[in-house]
């Protein structure tokens, strides 16, 4: 009994508490987007949410906005005033009685169409802006460290050497984009599983072009510990004690900084985007998606085994990823709120009411379902006290 309720205390500090940390910082800039965006427009804000459900502190501003924190700590919201709940939902007879208010015009709902476009579009965009900052500031800080896409080994009976790759082959890009490092080169294939790459290689000074599918492999992140199935090649890098020619240490200026930083970030999106689509077409598997429970598990491992720098970049990489998800354009995600009032500016009026009553519930429906999925997902692959 003992040994167990000191696992569950050691679980909760390696886990939980990275987890809350990354959660929050993500969440608090998504929605300081909205509510910086809001400001500027002079909307008033009643409540500005870190969390959900019954509030454990809180105080009001100046201004009138109450800052909470709530019990549930797996997001949170800005509710500005007028809002029937914190999604936004218009209500058409609360609006109409809200317009006995002398200050109506300073609700959200009554704001002109482009203002309440860049204020929802302000949180996902706040997310990006935050991924570049840290991408900045690690870069400008410290550089970066590369070894060459040069091939060292290739691995019996891999697809790589069906294809003809040999040692000492430096890999120049895949399918016309340009590789600039053995890790821009796994990123690229990760996400290939089962998809016919075109690879362009140096070979004792002439071009070569080789033809390898990835094999969808199961793999083990040296980082986190943690197991992932992706595409691979079946290459190792050199080893750069043997070939100190290919380790390049990369050092930036502020402004060169801000363009790799910029850079990574798009780099980050359209990954994101091929992994997303490699699902889809069936070539990844869908139990790859997580949920906040392998999210905890990635903190977790990173915090304890690669430090706080480590987690500041997970951290980087996160917000990507929760910005995207926001633009999707499923009702009661941001992504869906900009989906109504496209249609607004090309029709000229908002969707009907009804109908976006009934798109809200149908899009709460599909975003429970994939927390339900994510979650199996997640509990089928979790290893919080494995040996």
């Amino acid at each position: 009994m003992i040994e167990l309720i000191g696992a569950l205390g050691g679980g909760l500090v390696k886990y939980i508490v990275p987890f809350l940390f990354v959660l929050s910082v993500i969440v608090v800039i998504h929605e300081l987007g909205h509510y910086w965006m809001a400001r500027l427009f002079r909307v008033r804000i009643d409540s500005f949410s870190v969390g959900f459900g019954k509030e454990i502190f809180g105080w009001n501003d100046r201004l009138g906005t109450r800052w909470r924190i709530a019990w549930l700590p797996l997001g949170g919201y800005v509710k500005f005033h007028g809002d029937e709940n914190p999604a936004s939902v218009p209500d058409a007879e609360h609006l109409e009685r809200m317009k006995a208010d002398p200050d109506y015009r300073n609700c959200f709902h009554f704001k002109p169409l482009y203002q309440r476009a860049l204020i929802v579009a302000a949180g996902p965009l706040a997310n990006f802006l935050l991924a570049i900052v840290i991408f900045w500031a690690m870069l400008a800080a410290f550089g970066e460290l590369r070894n060459a896409a040069r091939v060292g080994d290739v691995l019996p009976r891999s697809v790589a050497e069906r294809a003809g790759f040999e040692p000492g082959d430096l890999i120049l890009s895949v399918d016309g984009r340009p590789i600039r490092d053995f890790r821009d080169l796994q990123t690229t294939v990760v996400v290939a599983a089962s998809r016919p790459l075109e690879v362009v290689v140096e070979r004792d000074g002439e071009r070569r072009t080789l033809t390898v599918t990835p094999a969808l492999t199961e793999m083990k992140d040296e980082t986190t510990g943690l197991t992932q199935k992706g595409g691979q090649l079946g290459i190792r890098s050199t080893d750069p004690s043997e070939h100190p020619e290919d380790l390049i240490r990369i050092t930036y200026g502020p402004l060169e900084a801000l363009g790799g930083a910029v850079g990574k970030t798009v780099e980050t999106v359209a990954m994101t985007g091929q992994f997303v689509g490699g699902i889809l077409q069936g070539r990844l598997p869908a139990d790859q998606l997580g949920g906040p429970v392998r999210i905890a598990q990635i903190s977790g491992e990173v915090a304890a085994s690669a430090g706080l720098l480590n987690l500041i970049q997970l951290i980087a990489a996160l917000s990507i990823s929760i910005g995207l998800i926001n633009l999707l354009p499923i009702p009661v995600l941001d992504g869906g709120h900009l989906l109504f009032y496209a249609y607004e500016a090309v029709a000229g009026r908002p969707l009907h009411e009804r109908i976006q009553e009934m798109a809200f519930r149908m899009g709460m429906v599909l975003i429970l379902g994939l927390m339900v999925f994510v979650t199996i997902n997640d509990i089928s692959n979790l290893r919080i006290f494995g040996s």
